[in-house]
C-alpha cells in the first residue's frame, strides 16, 4: 500500500537516494529543501519539490497541514493530488542540515541554529500536526572514541564538534517528543556515506567536496592536485586513519527498514560495515577500479583526527539490515562510474 512521506533535505546526497528508494517501491514523496547545498536535479521526477527553509515556520506548518501541498506548480509533477481530508503524513524523514565538521568549529552558532534549532522546530511542528513517525539522519560524530572495536549505540556521547552536538540536541528533543507526545522516532548514526546509485541515476556532488572517495577519484582523473594524506604514523596497519564507509543505497535501505520498525517503538541504530578502511586502502581501491594512478603526498596530521572510527551495526542487523554494497571496491566502482558520466555533478 502506497504511503505518503515528507523528506527534508531530499535534494541532498543521502536524502535523494532515500527519495528514489521510496519512489521505487511506489510511495508518494514530497521533498522540502532550500537548495542551498542540495540540487534540484537530484530530486527524482516522481517526487514533489517544495523549495523552503526550515526556519520558515509558516511554510512548514502549511506543508504539514496539507500532505498534497506542493503537488502543483512547485518543482516536478507529482503522483496525484491530495484534496480535502487527505490522509496525514505517514512519516517525516529529516536529512536537512549543515554537515561540515571543520566549518562547524569556525561557525558553531550557525550550526546550532540551522541544525539544532530548526530541527527542534520541525519536531514541534510534527507533534502539532499529528505526525506519528520521525526518522532522523543523525551522525556517529556524537561519539569521541578511538578504538579498534566498532562503536555501539550505548557508547558515551561526547561530541567534539558543534556539528555533532547539533545532532545530539535533535536526538534529545526527539526523546522528549516521544516521552511526552508519543512521537515514535528513529535516530540513525553513521560516519561516511559513500558511493552512488548503482543504476547511475544519482551520485555525490558537494561544493566544495570534502569526502575522501570523490577526492581520491578526482585526483586519479587529474581534476585536482595530488591528494593530501594527513599523517601516516597512526597505530594502524599502514599508518593512515581508518574510517567506516557505508554505501549510500545501503543507508537508504536502513532508513526504509527503520521507519517500519517504528511500529514496535522508537529505535536508535548505528550504521556501519563493521570493518573500516584506511586512507591508503581507499587509494588502492580507486587505482584497482579505475586502472589509474592516484597522486598523493603525506602531510602533517590534522588536529582531532582519530586513528580508527568504525560504527557497529548490531542493532540494525538484528532488525534485518544487511549492507548489499559492503565491499570497498563495489562502493568505489559506483562512485567512479557516477563521476565518469557526470564530471560536473548535477551541473547546476
Amino acid at each position: 500500500m502506497s504511503q505518503r512521506f515528507l523528506v527534508t533535505g531530499g535534494a541532498g546526497y543521502v536524502g535523494s537516494h532515500l527519495v528514489t528508494a521510496l519512489l521505487d517501491r511506489g510511495d508518494q514523496v514530497t521533498v522540502l529543501d532550500n537548495l542551498r547545498t542540495g540540487h534540484r536535479a537530484a530530486v527524482p521526477a516522481g517526487a514533489n519539490l517544495v523549495v523552503a527553509d526550515l526556519a520558515d515556520g509558516d511554510k512548514i506548518d502549511a506543508v504539514l497541514a496539507n500532505p498534497g501541498q506542493g503537488h502543483a506548480g512547485q518543482g516536478h509533477a507529482g503522483q496525484g493530488q491530495a484534496g480535502q481530508g487527505a490522509p496525514a503524513w505517514d512519516a517525516v524523514f529529516h536529512f536537512a542540515s549543515l554537515s561540515q565538521v571543520g566549518e562547524s568549529m569556525r561557525m558553531p552558532m550557525r550550526y546550532l541554529l540551522d541544525n539544532a534549532a530548526n530541527g527542534i522546530r520541525l519536531i514541534d511542528a510534527c507533534v502539532r500536526h499529528g505526525v506519528g513517525r520521525f526518522v532522523l539522519s543523525s551522525t556517529a560524530a556524537l561519539f569521541n572514541l578511538d578504538s579498534d572495536a566498532p562503536i555501539p549505540e550505548d557508547a558515551p556521547i561526547d561530541p567534539q564538534s558543534a556539528y555533532g552536538d547539533s545532532k545530539w540536541m535533535i536526538e534529545r528533543a526527539l526523546r522528549w517528543a516521544g516521552q511526552v507526545h508519543g512521537l515514535r522516532h528513529a535516530c540513525l548514526r553513521y560516519f561516511n556515506a559513500a558511493g552512488a546509485d548503482p543504476a547511475g541515476r544519482l551520485g555525490e556532488d558537494h561544493r566544495p567536496e570534502s569526502h575522501l572517495i570523490p577526492l581520491v577519484i578526482d585526483a586519479a582523473l587529474g581534476r585536482r592536485p595530488a591528494l593530501d594524506v594527513y599523517g601516516d604514523d597512526y597505530p594502524t596497519a599502514d599508518g593512515t586513519c581508518i574510517r567506516d564507509y557505508v554505501h549510500v543505497s545501503d543507508l537508504a535501505a536502513a532508513h526504509l527498514l527503520a521507519v517500519e520498525a517504528l511500529a514496535q517503538g522508537s529505535v536508535v541504530w548505528n550504521l556501519g560495515n563493521g570493518a573500516g578502511h584506511s586512507v591508503k586502502q581507499v587509494i588502492a581501491s580507486v587505482e584497482r577500479v579505475s586502472s589509474l594512478k592516484v597522486p598523493y603526498r603525506i602531510v602533517a596530521r590534522r588536529t582531532g583526527d582519530a586513528a580508527v572510527l568504525v560504527a557497529s551495526s548490531h542493532r540494525a542487523q538484528q532488525a534485518g539490515w544487511r549492507p548489499v554494497h559492503g565491499d570497498l571496491d563495489d562502493i568505489v566502482r559506483t562512485a567512479f562510474a557516477w563521476r565518469q558520466t557526470h564530471p560536473d555533478g548535477y551541473g547546476d
